[in-house]
């Protein structure tokens, strides 16, 4: 599964605040992610993430820079 930093992952459970959406902020063998709703912010497990996920909603495409003479 290809996830990345500034995606937003719709997840299988409501957070409290009534929001599936999560914000993705770090990548790595665990992922920071932070509640579009409220702005909770959580870490979890790559395994558990990856389980949960409904939807992988694409964050912007990171601008590469060209150096031109």
């Amino acid at each position: 599964m290809d996830i990345n930093v500034g995606d937003t992952l719709k997840l299988k459970k409501q957070h409290p605040c009534g929001s599936q959406m999560w914000k993705v902020l770090r990548v790595g063998i665990d992922f920071r992610l932070q509640c579009e709703g409220c702005g909770h912010q959580i870490m979890i497990p790559r395994k558990q993430a990856e389980k949960n996920v409904r939807q992988i909603i694409p964050g912007p495409a990171p601008c590469r820079e060209e150096n031109t003479p």
